[in-house]
């Protein structure tokens, strides 16, 4: 049994949200989205909240109940307040700024590293924090994700792009021993 899956998701009053067949539609003030919810899921919308159900009691059906729900509910919450992930550049001279639609990293290698900011996500940096925001939860996530593998943070000094409030644990560098 789903206990994801049971719990329905509020609608907002900013939000609408189109039904047809197994196409779902929702749009709301920061855009809009659909999605192909899966043929063994059943979806229904009454009261201001979207109701899911199981089909039948095959393992396929009860692994899609709470992922189709959790997903329409990213969607709900992303087309009315949105996502988003701020990054921290730590180390000297390390730096980052955006040229036009790329995101300029300047990260202690001997060029820079130009990426460029996929449709539907904003990016803004200010030297040593980059915010990545967008509607698509998952794409804001994987957009952060790829910044922050092009120097992920080190253990002895701490240098490199890290989430914001993210804990890197230190280590203690070589001692020389007699």
């Amino acid at each position: 049994m789903s206990r994801i899956g049971n719990n329905p998701v509020i609608i907002p009053d900013d939000v609408k949200v189109e039904l047809k067949d197994n196409l779902i539609k929702i749009s709301g003030a920061k855009g809009q989205q659909s999605w192909l919810v899966h043929a063994n899921i059943k979806v229904e919308i009454k009261d201001n909240s979207i109701f899911f159900n199981r089909v039948d009691d095959t393992s396929l059906s009860r692994s899609l109940h709470g992922t189709t729900r959790q997903i329409v509910s990213n969607m709900v919450l992303g087309v009315s307040v949105g996502f988003e992930k701020e990054l921290e550049i730590v180390g000297v001279g390390y730096q980052a700024s955006m040229e036009g639609n790329r995101l300029k990293l300047q990260i202690g290698y001997s060029h820079d590293i130009y990426f460029d900011i996929p449709d539907g996500i904003n990016v803004t940096a200010e030297r040593t924090v980059v915010k990545v925001s967008g509607i698509e939860k998952q794409l804001v996530g994987s957009v952060a994700s790829k910044i922050r593998s092009f120097r992920k943070p080190e253990p002895y000094k701490g240098k490199g792009i890290r989430y914001k409030n993210e804990y890197v644990k230190s280590k203690q560098g070589k001692t020389v021993g007699e």
